[in-house]
């Protein structure tokens, strides 16, 4: 083989030797590296194994792949992708492409856990080599598809966590749209990663070729002129790119160690193939990106070297499926120029009409349609292949040639753009179309191209059309994208989704939706009429919990403890956040498993706290209505809260608490027991926490009251299940904060406990108003007091009666700044603001008219009370008694008395006591007088 093909190349090694010389100081470096390019080419043209060097959706490699692959007919064809993604590839006739194949795992094992999730995509669209090379394989009968390249394990494996996401987009750039994130943050493995890894090299080839970004200078230099070449032209022209590109390459030792260690992992695995199967390799087809085609590993080639050894997968257990994918997911992911993969499913339509190469497509993919004479019709003969020649040359020289048809395009173009503006606002006419059409021409010329291309119409399109403004939602740019395809979103089948999605679809069917569908659906449940509604309504619910917010939004309709809704309305998108639910799908066979396991995960995780275990309780009764997993995290939550020595969650804690024992006296015949010990160990929990919150700087005033509002809201059941009031008692007594907010808590809860009166509360407060020296910390005595309605909602009179006073008495310089701290401190206690507005209204006269004479209750002076009068008339006594004595006459009767009525003398008025005994009243003058 090395003598039949040892003066290929000659003429060209003569000719860059000549250029090397010529044009640089010393022949050695410059002539190195051309010549090394030139021996790169041929190394691999010389392979007994065909290597097939493709770009990653490139219509020039889907479009020579489809002829090379009708002209040999390999039996084996050995694929550039993750080897653990085989079992997915035969699902793709059941998608819509663009679709991706992922590899996930939840759990890791093996990595550090906040790499958690894993993800891997490799995304497929119609115009690339990969996708024809599946269709052939799984559809032509005695062929065989091997994947080759690292598993999804070895990826992180071999990758560092920063080095994932080769090619990603700006960090710094603007947010992206819904379809370019509908891989997320998964890592993107493609085969045929062509791009310039030398800065300088691509800033020079930008600048020189008089393009703005690498997918314009691609699509000019490369992809057009390959369009309509051979097979030995594309492959020594993909060949020499790869190699040029590698050779330039900066030496990252990372990066150029995982890129070798790829190649050496894919050439094991053909010869390893090779030799179980006995197969020859004349019959196989190796497709690979074109930079590791150019490799110079001394594994290269199915003679090389077997001293690699392939790692073990770790112990993560990883979920495969296929998510939908987009032209902008697929460009946002690896820093391809907006459009440029819609541009190339134009160009991949372009180079099959004029080539007419029939190209592969699997029988029953979505959008095609079916062809029975593919299945009856006999399938050529392979052809043999000829003995290479120098391509090269011919090709380096060969001038642009201009095609009418090209012409015909563009006229079509801006026909067709002017349309598409007048519809969007634009007052666009024909004579635009002429300007977009001689404007392209011109654009071209400037910048050195024999023919217009999509970039080029843009920027002419761009100029002409687009004045100062954009009249509606689209400008010029983005009408052209959509008119060069848009942006198309791919769809995974039904069949090919995992169990836990087609359930979900199941369950939903009584919707009547079409839920694959893209874009806003609006469900309508009237539950109430149709019960059997009511278990569609109970799985939105908890897709409602699982999925981003937008995938399935409720209208109308809440869901609470103990309440249910009787009529729903909802918008569904589970069509455009299908990648979610598929998502799903990797951690369980059904919504319910995957949020019981997601709630435990959160429950017993080491950073859980007592508030965060209670939701996860809330959550379970909520929507899975498990008594058995309530109990379960709820005797966990216990544990937790005593672990704790922090008062941070105490806020949230109260709120739940106080939530769920709602729910349970209205639904349960009798408490559950871990509520019950979770209020015993909250009691004494807090009381012993009390009296350092109390001083702790960390703990905010907040919090403070929440533990308060836990001690006394629960305190009766508290005490019936058996604790101590001496305890809250005593914690009360122990506490003796220094800052003023916090003292001003700490008297309402002793004016709670009984151990200040509101006279005693009152006065202090006008102390510290008469206290030059005190009145600059008054508000935040005001601010306590305004916590303190949570605990001891009982003193909400007293604090409209303060901060009136404040009002009233506080100067301007005081008053003033201390404003945005109340409204700040209501807004934040949503339930301590109805309380005080409840009171105010009772208080305040409820008409303007009234305000001038009102008076404060708390400063109306009290009216005196009348005594009663003596009379000293004839009168004196029970009068009423005498003048009706049947009444005395009956009870006497009544209570077995006899006795009969007399009339007493009426002697002296005043005190007769005193008349009949003076002695004592002489007695009492001696003692005073001292005679």
């Amino acid at each position: 083989m090395s003598g039949a093909h040892e003066g290929t190349f000659e003429g060209l090694r003569a000719q860059l030797q000549e250029a090397a010389s010529a044009f640089a100081d010393g022949p050695d470096a410059l002539e190195g590296i051309l010549l090394g390019i030139v021996d790169d080419v041929d190394h691999a043209v010389r392979e007994p194994l065909e290597i097939f060097p493709v770009c990653h959706h490139s219509p020039a490699s889907a479009t020579a792949m489809a002829r090379r692959l009708r002209q040999k007919q390999p039996k084996v064809v050995y694929l550039e992708l993750c080897e653990d993604m085989a079992p997915l590839l035969t699902e793709l006739r059941n998608c819509k492409l663009p679709v991706a194949v992922q590899a996930f795992a939840s759990e890791v094992d093996g990595f550090p856990a906040e790499w958690s999730p894993l993800s891997v995509v490799a995304p497929i669209t119609e115009a690339s080599a990969e996708y024809q090379a599946i269709a052939y394989a799984l559809d032509t009968p005695g062929v065989e598809l091997v994947l080759v390249d690292r598993s999804s394990d070895h990826v992180f494996q071999w990758d560092a966590r920063g080095a994932h996401t080769d090619g990603a987009a700006d960090p710094d750039a603007p947010p992206a749209e819904e379809e370019a994130a509908l891989h997320g943050d998964a890592v993107g493995v493609e085969i045929g990663d062509l791009r310039p890894r030398f800065a300088e090299l691509e800033e020079h080839l930008l600048r020189h070729g008089k393009v703005r970004h690498w997918s314009e200078w691609w699509h000019q230099y490369v992809e057009l002129p390959l369009g309509d070449s051979d097979h030995d032209t594309y492959r020594q022209v993909m060949l020499l790119i790869g190699s040029l590109f590698r050779r330039l390459a900066p030496g990252d030792p990372h990066r150029v160690r995982v890129d070798e260690d790829r190649e050496r992992y894919m050439w094991t695995r053909m010869r390893e193939h090779l030799a179980a199967t006995g197969t020859d390799p004349e019959d196989c087809l190796y497709v690979c990106g074109a930079f590791h085609a150019a490799s110079r590993v001394a594994e290269f080639g199915v003679h090389g070297t077997d001293t690699f050894e392939i790692s073990p997968r770790s112990a993560t257990k990883w979920q495969h499926g296929l998510i939908p994918s987009s032209h902008a997911a697929i460009e946002a992911q690896f820093g391809l120029a907006a459009g440029s993969v819609s541009i190339a499913a134009t160009v991949w339509a372009k180079n099959l009409k004029r080539t007419r190469v029939q190209p592969y497509r699997l029988e029953g993919q979505a959008g095609t349609k079916k062809s029975r004479a593919r299945k009856t019709a006999a399938a050529p003969a392979p052809v043999p292949a000829p003995a290479p020649s120098d391509k090269l040359t011919g090709f380096l020289q060969q001038p642009p040639v201009l095609d009418r048809l090209d012409e015909a395009e563009l006229l079509g173009w801006s026909v067709e753009i002017v349309h598409a503006a007048r519809r969007n606002g634009y007052l666009s006419s024909t004579a635009d179309a002429i300007a977009v059409f001689e404007s392209s021409i011109l654009l071209a010329g400037m910048r050195d191209r024999a023919r217009p291309t999509p970039y080029d119409f843009q920027d002419a399109a761009v100029t002409c059309i687009e004045k100062d403004t954009v009249p509606g939602r689209r400008d010029v740019r983005r009408l052209v994208e959509i008119m060069m395809g848009g942006d198309r979103v791919g769809q995974v089948g039904y069949d090919a989704l995992p169990p836990l999605a087609r359930d979900v679809h199941d369950r939903l069917a009584p919707l009547n939706l079409k839920l694959q569908q893209s874009g806003v659906q609006r469900a309508l449940l009237d539950i109430a009429g149709r019960p059997e509604l009511e278990r569609c309504s109970d799985v939105l619910w908890m897709l409602r919990r699982l999925m981003p917010q937008q995938a399935v939004r409720p209208i109308m309709g809440e869901r609470k403890l103990g309440e249910r809704s009787i009529q729903e309305s909802w918008d569904l998108s589970l069509g455009t956040h299908q990648r979610a639910l598929i998502e799903l799908g990797y951690e369980g066979v059904s919504i319910e498993q995957v949020l019981e396991q997601r709630l435990r995960r959160r429950a017993y995780d080491r950073q859980a706290t007592a508030a965060t275990v209670l939701e996860a309780v809330e959550d379970a009764t909520l929507y899975l209505r498990s008594r058995r997993l309530a109990d379960e995290l709820g005797t966990h939550a216990l544990e937790v809260l005593a672990a704790e020595r922090s008062v941070d969650g105490a806020p949230e804690v109260l709120r739940r608490v106080r939530r769920l024992l709602a729910y349970y006296r209205t639904s349960e015949p009798v408490l559950p027991s871990w509520i019950e010990s979770f209020v015993k160990a909250g009691y004494a929990h807090y009381c012993t926490l009390l009296p350092t919150a109390f001083t702790d700087e960390d703990a905010t005033v907040r919090q403070v009251a929440a533990m308060l509002g836990f001690l006394f809201s629960m305190e009766g059941l508290a005490l019936s299940l058996g604790c101590d009031r001496a305890q809250l008692e005593l914690a009360v007594a122990q506490s003796h904060p220094e800052e003023s907010s916090r003292t001003a808590l700490l008297w309402a809860a002793q004016v709670h406990l009984g151990n200040l009166s509101r006279v005693d509360l009152r006065a202090r407060c006008d102390e510290l108003l008469g206290n030059p020296l005190a009145v600059p910390s008054y508000p935040r005595y005001l601010s306590g007091f305004l916590h303190a309605l949570g605990p001891v909602p009982g003193l909400t009179d007293f604090v409209v009666e303060a901060v009136s006073n404040a009002f009233a008495r506080l100067p301007d310089p005081v008053l003033l700044p201390w404003l945005p701290t109340l409204i700040t401190t209501l807004r934040s206690g949503s339930e301590l603001a109805p309380l005080l507005i409840r009171e105010a209204g009772r208080t305040f006269p409820g008409r303007l008219a009234a305000l001038d004479e009102w008076v404060p209750p708390w400063l109306a002076q009290p009216e005196p009370v009348a005594r009663p009068t003596r009379s000293t008339g004839a009168g004196q006594g029970s009068a009423l008694l005498v003048a009706h004595p049947a009444t005395c006459d009956a009870v006497a009767e009544l209570l077995g008395c006899e006795g009969t009525w007399r009339t007493t003398d009426p002697g002296p008025s005043g005190a007769e006591l005193l008349g009949r005994h003076p002695e004592t009243a002489r007695a009492l003058e001696v003692l005073l007088t001292g005679a």
